[in-house]
This record gives structure tokens, C-alpha cells and sequence, in this order.
């Protein structure tokens, strides 16, 4: 490195060392002390330099690129060597800007030429721009005469393209020798969309075109949407709804001419009455003459007239079969495109206000309410037939149980009508009021019969088992009928906790009236016993009748149980009754029944007459003869009551009955014996029982007549006895 060349190395002989040069080997040298100081400052001023500055290290770079040793010479020559350099480049400098000079000079002459050359250059264009500035003005407003022009014919191109129709689009449009087609279809909806910009021309000032272009397509509209109603009333008078390709063209055309909802609601009214006839048409056709094909096998309705259910199941399957295959059709022709045909009527509606029935209203379009509405117009003609034969066969018929099976029918076809076309359609309306019809026919029946039983005195008298009457029991047999059907109807009807029993005006009219009459010829039965026994075999063989079937003894089964409860009551009276009598205990229990007043004691039961010795035995014997035998009497008492179980659990509380009663006497003469004993004892001459045998003898006598020893039966043994 330069630095390393340059200083000497540490140790080495200088000429600077105090050891190769003493100072006072020299005249001319400073003082000691003075150099020392010198070399000092120096070599501080050497230490004190930061060789990271640019210019220390750019000069030892400059040294090192040199090849300068660190000699005395050297460093003697360099500074003359530095000096002539830097006189050598400066006098270089001095030349190149002396060649430098002289360039400019011949520049400078260059530029004079070039701002000579411009002035007459710009005194030529000066002249130049005033010859052709008219020329330019001129150019300039044709070339926005021609823009203007151009613009011009655009905007009318473009005007005459969307506003303009062509007189062979207005033939396809208007023309009757002209099909309906897509081509029809495709002008139609071009002119609809120059009728209505024609509102953006309105707004302009001059409005006259705008009025003029509207005008003309309003009357190219209005023969458009004339013949389209015209081809589309020819086409439905030989439509073919058996057909499943349903022309599209037709659906398009409704849907089209439902923006004129006149002329829409007009095509759908002649459409309704021409189905309305057809389908009237095929009805009579399917009631009277032979099936088409061909298939003899299959006879006409009418044939089965004589059967009235299979008469109306016929011609309400036939009915419910067209409305669906109706429905279906119309489904494809109206509700398969019904979003458009709401679009279609709303701005229907919008172009022809005076159509709103409310003009508050909101009109939205419902596909299936449409459809539906449509299908009840369609079979108008055929529900008035229907109505028609179904009132003239159910007035000539008197079975209550075809009638009601009739009933059923015709309220399980109100229900799937109410499904297919509503619950306000005509069919379900028509339904329903035959349904009540036949229902008050097969009420009428029933009360015929109960009046022509009440004129029948013989049929109305009670049997001699005491059991039902027939004339009850063959209303029962025909109730039961009923409600097997009605049980069998329940399968395809929705069951809820709220609904309606629809039953209970058959119970009324199949089983009360009877049940009634049956009631009050109990009358005519001499005793109470023979009484409530016809009237627990009445209640008991309705209440076997009824119990099996949940819908009819939810209302009636309660009343029948009731009704029995207080019969059973009765019967239990008259079993206590008849054991008391058949025992001779019913004397005791009157003579005891005897009312105390409140002046004197209590009556003493041995001044009674039953109590009297020879009636207790007599009593006793009776008692005695009745026990062996007493629950089959007793039963045998109620012998001609149709239940065993009944007459069971009757005999058994008036058996309990007769048990207490029993132990009521048994208490009094157990009671008057005592205070007999009392009185003895109490009242006695003093005697006791070691006197003579006179007196032992006599008071034998007296226990001997103690009304126990006369009436010696238990209340336990007769339970037992009774058990």
C-alpha cells in the first residue's frame, strides 16, 4: 500500500532519528528542545488525520498508483513533480478551450444563417395563411355540414328501423288470408314496443309525429289483437282436449290476447259454453247409449237405475273422472303458462282500467283458481243434470239404509271435489246440498215409519218375555246397517277433535223416535217389576247396539247408561222388596218403623203385636223356609231381564240391603231382651236362685219366652245363608 511505502516502518533508521543525527552535530540546527517539539506537532498532526476523508484518501491512492517509495529524493522531487503536472494540465485545458472557442464561433455563424432562413421562411407562411385562411373556413363548415348530414340520416335510418312498420308486416298483422304464427307473433310484439316509446316522442315539442305514429299503432293493434280473437274463438269450436299436444300456438295466443281482458274473459266465456255442451252432450251420450268402440260389455248408466247407489256411484265416477281429464287439459292450455298470463292480465288491466271491478284493488292472477273456475263453467250443464236425476231417484227410493249409504257416497265425492276444484266450486256446493237432501229424504223416511207404528196399537205392546219390542229391535238391526256404513266412511275422512259428529242427526232420526216409542208402551205393563224390567231390556239390548261404534255412543251411550243407573236403582228397590216380603221380616221392620213422639219413651217392641211370641215363631218359621231357597227365588223375581251380570249385581245389594235391615231387628230384640232381664232383676221379690224348685222353674219359663229363643237366626248366619 501507498501508506505503507510512505511512512517508515516502526524501528526503522531515519534521517529523522536522534541516533543517525544528533542536534548539536549542526551549527544551523534548532535547539533540542525545539525539534522535539516540531516532531512532535508533526507527528500529532500525522496521528490527528482521519484517513477515512476522501481527499487523504484519494492523495494516497494517487501515491499507490504512482509507485512512489518513501525516500528523501522522493519526497524532495514530489512536490516539483506534482507542480509541472498540474502546469502540463492546465496548459492542455487552455488548448482544448481554445478548439472549443473556435467551434462555438462556427456555430454561432450556423445559428445566424438558421434565424436569417426562419424569418423568411415565417414571412412566407404569413403570406401563405392569408391566401388559404377562406379556403380552410370554407372546408371546415362543409365538413360539419356533412357530419350534420351524416347524423341526420342515421337518426332517420334508425327511426324508420323501430318506429316505421313495414306495409308487409302490417299485412301479417292485420290481414284475416294470413296465419297466426310466429311470424305474427314476432310483428305483434314489435309494434306493442313502438306503441309504447312512442311516449318517449310525446314528451318532445313538437309532438305531432309521436301522436300520429301512436295512433296508427293503436288501430295496428287493435285489428291484431280482432283477428287473433277471431281465429282463436274458430280454433276452440274444434279443440280437442283428448289430445295431450296441445297446440303451442294457442297457448301463445292466450297468453297474447289476455293483455285485452274483453276480449281474454269473451274467448273464455264462448270456450266454457262450448264445453259446457260437449261435455253435457257426452254425459246424456254416457247415460242412455252404448260406450264408444264398440265394447257392448260396458252398458249405458241409465241401465242400473233400479239400483239407486250403484245409479249415482255411476254418474258421480263419470263426473269425477271428466273433471279431472278436464282439468288436466285445461291445466296444459291455460295454468302451464300461468306466470305469463298474469303478466299478460295485469297489463291488460293497465291499458284498459275501466276493466277493475275495484280500483284499489291489487289484481294478482291465481293459475289454479282460474282453472278451476273454468272446470265448474264447463260442468254447469252436467251438475244441473246431475242434480236433476239424483233428487228424482232418491224421492222414488224408501230405504233408510240405501239412502244413507247414498249419503256417505255423496259426502265422500264432495270431499275429493272440494279437493280437485275447491270448496266453493259448484260441484262441491251441489254435492253438499244433495248430500242434505238425502239426508232429509232418509230423515222423512224414519219419521214415516214411526208414525205408521204409532197408529199400529198391536205392534206397539210390549212382549211376554218383557224383552225388546221387534218393531226396536228391526230399527236397531237397520241402525246397526248404518253404522257399519258410516264406519266404513270414516276410512277416508280426516278425523280431528273438533270436527262435527255427523252421525248424531241419523241417531236422531233412526234411533230416538223408536227408543221413545218403545219407552211409553211400558205404560201398558201392569206392575212396576214387569215395568223396569221392559225398560232394562230396552236400554240394555240399544246400549249392545250402539257401544261397538265410538261415533255414535259418544253422544247417545251416556244418556242409555244413565237411564239404566236409575232402572238398576229401581230393580234394587224391588228385590229388597221381594226379600223382605218372601222373609215376613217386612212386618218386623214396619211395626218398628212405627214413629216415637217426642212426649213418650220409646216403644217397647213386646207390646207390638209381631213381636208377640206366636207371631215371632210364626214369623221365625217363615223366615226359616225362605232362607234354603232365597237367591234363586230372588233371581227367578228378575228371571226375564236379558242380563245375567245385571241381575247379579242387583240381587247382591239387595241382598247387603236385606242384611242390614235383618240386623236392625236382630239390635231391637236383642235390646228389649235385655231391659227385660233389667226389669227382673230389679223388680223380684227378693228371692235369689237358692229358694225352693217353684221358683227356679218359673223363672225357666220366662227365659224360655225371650224373643231371642223365638227368633234365634243371626245376621251372620244369614249372610252366610245369603252368600
Amino acid at each position: 500500500m501507498a501508506t505503507g511505502s510512505y511512512f517508515p516502518p516502526a524501528g526503522a533508521t531515519s534521517s529523522l532519528s536522534p541516533r543517525t543525527s544528533s542536534p548539536t552535530s549542526s551549527p544551523l540546527s534548532p535547539p533540542a528542545q525545539e525539534r522535539s517539539n516540531a516532531l512532535s506537532n508533526r507527528l500529532r498532526s500525522v496521528l490527528s488525520v482521519s484517513y477515512a476523508d476522501s481527499d487523504i484518501r484519494d492523495a494516497l491512492e494517487t501515491l499507490s498508483l504512482r509507485g512512489v517509495h518513501n525516500t528523501a529524493e522522493v519526497r524532495r522531487q514530489l512536490r516539483l513533480d506534482v507542480q509541472k503536472e498540474v502546469v502540463d494540465c492546465n496548459a492542455e485545458i487552455v488548448q482544448d478551450f481554445g478548439k472549443v472557442a473556435e467551434q462555438l464561433k462556427r456555430i454561432g455563424t450556423v445559428i445566424s444563417n438558421l434565424k436569417q432562413t426562419c424569418d423568411e421562411m415565417r414571412k412566407h407562411v404569413v403570406l401563405a395563411k392569408q391566401d388559404t385562411a377562406p379556403v380552410l373556413e370554407e372546408a371546415s363548415a362543409l365538413l360539419n355540414q356533412k357530419q350534420e348530414a351524416e347524423t341526420k340520416q342515421h337518426l332517420l335510418g334508425a327511426f324508420t328501423k323501430h318506429f316505421i312498420v313495414s306495409d308487409e308486416e302490417l299485412s301479417i298483422l292485420t290481414s284475416v288470408e294470413e296465419p297466426i304464427n310466429d311470424e305474427f307473433f314476432d310483428v305483434l310484439s314489435r309494434v306493442k314496443q313502438v306503441h309504447r316509446d312512442c311516449e318517449a316522442l310525446l314528451g318532445a315539442e313538437n309532438d305531432r309525429l309521436g301522436l300520429e305514429l301512436m295512433e296508427k299503432s293503436s288501430r295496428s293493434l287493435n285489428s291484431a289483437y280482432q283477428k287473433l280473437y277471431r281465429w282463436i274463438q274458430k280454433e276452440f269450436k274444434s279443440l280437442n282436449l283428448e289430445d295431450p299436444r296441445i297446440s303451442i300456438t294457442i297457448r301463445q295466443a292466450l297468453r297474447v290476447l289476455a293483455e285485452r281482458p274483453s276480449l281474454f274473459h269473451s274467448c273464455l266465456d264462448l270456450f266454457a259454453e262450448a264445453r259446457d255442451y260437449v261435455l253435457s252432450d257426452a254425459f246424456h251420450y254416457a247415460l242412455t247409449d252404448a260406450v264408444s268402440g264398440g265394447d257392448n260389455s260396458v252398458k249405458p248408466i241409465e241401465f242400473s237405475a233400479h239400483d239407486p247407489l250403484r245409479y249415482i256411484g255411476d254418474m258421480l265416477a263419470w263426473v269425477h273422472s271428466t273433471t279431472v281429464s278436464e282439468r288436466e287439459a285445461l291445466e296444459a292450455l291455460f295454468v302451464s303458462d300461468g306466470d305469463e298470463l298474469a303478466k299478460g292480465i295485469q297489463a291488460g288491466l293497465s291499458s284498459e282500467p275501466w276493466s277493475r271491478i275495484d280500483e284499489d284493488a291489487e289484481v294478482t292472477f291465481d293459475g289454479q283458481k282460474a282453472l278451476s273456475d273454468l272446470v265448474n263453467r264447463d260442468l254447469i250443464g252436467v251438475a244441473r243434470s246431475l242434480r236433476q236425476r239424483v233428487e228424482l231417484i232418491i224421492q222414488g227410493h224408501d230405504n233408510p239404509v240405501t239412502c244413507y249409504k247414498v249419503v256417505n257416497l255423496l259426502s265422500f265425492y264432495q270431499t275429493t271435489f272440494s279437493k280437485l276444484v275447491g270448496p266453493n266450486s259448484n260441484l262441491a256446493e251441489l254435492l253438499q246440498t244433495l248430500e242434505k237432501f238425502t239426508l232429509s229424504h232418509f230423515q222423512t223416511i224414519m219419521r214415516e215409519e214411526v208414525s205408521n207404528l204409532r197408529a199400529d196399537h198391536s205392534a206397539l205392546a210390549p212382549p211376554e218375555d218383557l224383552s225388546a219390542p221387534q218393531f226396536l229391535l228391526d230399527s236397531l238391526e237397520v241402525l246397526t246397517f248404518l253404522m257399519k256404513t258410516h264406519e266404513a266412511s270414516l276410512e277416508t275422512e280426516d278425523i280431528t277433535k273438533d270436527q262435527e259428529n255427523k252421525f248424531t242427526p241419523v241417531l236422531n232420526a233412526a234411533l230416538d223416535p223408536f227408543l221413545n216409542l218403545a219407552k211409553s208402551s211400558a205404560d201398558d205393563l201392569p206392575t212396576p217389576t214387569a215395568r223396569a224390567i221392559y225398560l232394562t231390556n230396552i236400554h240394555i239390548t240399544v246400549s249392545a247396539s250402539i257401544s261397538p261404534y265410538p261415533f255414535a255412543a259418544a253422544t247417545h251411550l251416556g244418556l242409555i247408561d244413565t237411564a239404566l243407573s236409575d232402572l238398576r236403582t229401581d230393580h234394587v228397590k224391588i228385590q229388597h222388596h221381594y226379600l223382605l216380603e218372601t222373609s215376613g221380616l217386612i212386618t218386623l221392620l214396619t211395626a218398628l218403623s212405627q214413629p216415637s213422639t217426642p212426649e213418650k219413651a220409646p216403644i217397647d217392641i213386646t207390646s207390638l203385636l209381631p213381636f208377640q211370641p206366636e207371631s215371632l215363631v210364626t214369623i221365625s218359621q217363615q223366615l226359616d223356609d225362605f232362607l234354603p231357597s232365597a237367591l234363586m227365588d230372588a233371581t227367578e223375581n228378575l228371571k226375564r231381564l236379558q242380563s245375567a251380570a245385571f241381575v247379579k249385581s242387583v240381587t247382591e245389594e239387595a241382598v247387603e240391603a236385606f242384611c242390614r235391615d235383618f240386623e236392625v231387628v236382630e239390635t231391637a230384640i236383642m235390646e228389649a231382651d235385655a231391659a227385660a232381664r233389667g226389669n227382673r232383676s230389679v223388680g223380684g221379690d227378693g228371692q235369689d236362685e237358692g229358694e225352693d224348685g217353684s221358683e227356679i222353674s218359673e223363672n225357666e219359663a220366662e227365659e224360655g219366652q225371650s224373643l231371642r229363643r223365638l227368633f234365634p237366626r243371626t245376621t251372620g248366619e244369614i249372610r252366610v245363608l245369603l252368600s
